[in-house]
């Protein structure tokens, strides 16, 4: 608390005049000469004085270090909003009048509508991760363009709330209604193990389209820069599919007061699909044991349906119905025939104009190309 008044500082002359003018005018108001003011002043501050169980000398003295607090928390109110204009004035000023001051709030009605619009075309969005949550990120240089096609132009034409787009600067100031709104911010590519003490022993590989983002306090506007998209839009998808399964729960929930014949048709059915998964596994065990008897008999040995537990599709397991078995072998060779037929057809295909005389008399040998594909993998650095 701030230290009270000194007892024996006197007002300055030019103190004393304001304050003999303003009880002028406070007697003048109740019709009153200055020194009948006065006197009536000092009787009501007798009378809460008694009122608070002081004396009229501790009143006044309460009075004035109430009076000299209020002042002091004026002053530090008035420095306080002096120095954060002075610290707001440098960062407004930094970047040219690029950077983005966020007010969160309601979003604005034409924020809104721009960013529905941009959703609705092809920014090239990439898949980022955001808080460990999958995220469209942009490039600002498209959503420029964007906004400076005629398409847009039409929109704005038939739409009150899209803001017109005249110049690259307009389109600049447009965009910068997503940031305001907190539709869209500003990220930049940031290590998920930044700041853990740990090494990682082996190159990670790089994934496309899945960067660890984190976002920016800055939130300026240039080609070059990434946002991430915060606006979902209306979802009513996702309203669509969340309202469908409250509805399964709730159908399942309550499958003791379905119709008689809603419930004997459900048990019916899964009594049918038991079946079938019965028979699976019974056509899976009499396959084994038919090639276990074809093994020793007919060798190699005969599959029931080869292609059952292989990576293919749904029909494709169930053909061909039946097939020998191959050997380990055979099926490399299969595939070592494969890939040279492939390089002789590739060198066939491949024509280079050359000269009618040999390698020899040219005095170089002719190196054969490689023209196998290869598949390389993307090293993060």
């Amino acid at each position: 608390m701030s230290a009270s008044p000194q007892t024996g500082q006197q007002p300055s002359p030019q103190q004393m005049a304001a304050m003999q003018q303003q009880i002028a005018l406070e007697a003048q108001k109740h019709n009153m000469t200055p020194q009948q003011f006065q006197q009536w002043q000092r009787q009501q501050i007798e009378a809460e004085a008694k009122k608070a169980g002081m004396t009229f000398e501790q009143y006044v003295n309460r009075l004035k270090q109430q009076a000299f607090e209020q002042h002091q928390r004026q002053q530090q109110m008035a420095q306080q909003q002096q120095v954060a204009q002075a610290s707001a004035q440098p960062h407004a000023e930094g970047q040219g009048g690029q950077q983005v001051p966020i007010t969160p709030g309601t979003p604005d009605p034409r924020a809104l509508a721009v960013a529905k619009w941009l959703r609705g075309q092809d920014l090239k969005p990439r898949t980022c991760i955001l808080n460990g949550e999958r995220k469209d990120m942009i490039r600002v240089k498209r959503a420029l363009r964007a906004l400076q096609s005629p398409t847009y132009a039409k929109a704005s034409s038939k739409n009150p709330l899209l803001p017109p787009c005249t110049s690259a600067a307009t389109a600049s100031e447009i965009f910068k209604l997503l940031p305001l709104s907190l539709l869209a911010l500003r990220v930049s590519k940031s290590d998920p193990h930044e700041g853990h003490n740990h090494g990682s022993s082996k190159p990670q590989k790089r994934v496309k389209g899945l960067w660890t983002v984190k976002i920016e306090q800055q939130q300026d506007i240039s080609d070059d820069l990434h946002y991430v998209w915060l606006y979902e839009g209306s979802q009513w998808r996702q309203k669509l599919y969340a309202a469908g399964a409250l509805a399964t729960i709730m159908a399942v929930v309550m499958f003791p007061l379905w119709p008689i014949k809603l419930r004997i048709g459900v048990w019916y059915l899964s009594m049918a699909m038991l079946g079938v998964l019965g028979l699976f596994f019974l056509m899976a065990i009499f396959r084994l044991i038919l090639f276990a008897i074809t093994y020793f008999a007919v060798p190699p040995g005969l599959w029931l349906y080869p292609n059952l537990f292989e990576d293919v599709g749904f029909f494709d397991s169930f053909r061909p119905i039946w097939g020998w078995q191959e050997d380990k072998k055979v099926k490399k060779s299969k595939k070592n025939k494969s890939t040279t037929d492939g390089d002789a057809i590739s060198k066939k295909s491949v024509t280079t104009p050359t000269s009618k005389a040999s390698p020899k008399e040219n005095g170089s040998s002719v190196k054969k190309r490689n023209l196998r594909p290869k598949v390389e993998e993307i090293v993060e650095d």
